[in-house]
């Protein structure tokens, strides 16, 4: 699927605490698609990654929050990583932006930790949707359907529950943000 997206423009929205490779395996399966990719977050320079318990690399900021524009974006991916969703989704201007692609019917995909910012912007609501274990409860309270699978695809949202499933997870990114507009169906993998 090289160059499937060229022309494309993707936003990962984060924050210091996302699970490192959440973040670096979807950027490059995007960037090897031909997509254009923009890290965006509250504040620029860097934020920090963690590979699970320990400190990460820090990755460079390509836009802050306030810089970014949802309508300058084709699709958005939001990784996990419990510290980062966390911080994101008490960030009306993230909650704000998030929210901006369910809006526009653009898609999304999220792994992880990552639906915390999804339910703060009130986009599961009748979705079928995975995540890490511990979310099923408040995506389930949100007015999700959670299901234990390594992807799941609902009218273009996108969802994984862990590092693990990163290589479904980005192939079904892939084919969604190529589709662009979302279908009405949902996908179990």
């Amino acid at each position: 699927m090289a160059q499937a997206l060229n022309n494309r423009r993707v936003a990962i929205l984060a924050t210091d605490g996302f699970e490192q490779v959440e973040l670096t395996d979807p950027k490059q399966a995007l960037e090897q698609a031909g997509a254009q990719v923009h890290v965006i977050a509250p504040h620029g320079d860097s934020i920090q990654g963690w590979n699970h318990h320990d400190k990460g690399d820090k990755i460079s900021v390509d836009r802050t929050l306030d810089q970014a524009n949802a309508s300058d974006y084709d699709a958005l991916v939001l990784p996990g990583g419990p510290l980062n969703p966390d911080q994101l989704r008490t960030n009306t201007q993230a909650v704000e932006f998030v929210r901006a692609f369910f809006d526009a019917s653009k898609p999304v995909a999220s792994i992880c930790h990552g639906p915390w910012t999804l339910i703060e912007a009130d986009a599961v609501r009748g979705r079928t949707v995975t995540s890490w274990p511990s979310l099923k409860t408040d995506l389930s309270n949100a007015g999700a359907t959670w299901v234990d699978r390594e992807v799941v695809v609902d009218r273009g949202l996108v969802t994984s529950r862990n590092p693990k499933d990163l290589p479904a997870f980005n192939s079904k990114m892939v084919e969604a943000f190529c589709q662009g507009q979302r279908s009405a169906e949902a996908q179990l993998v």
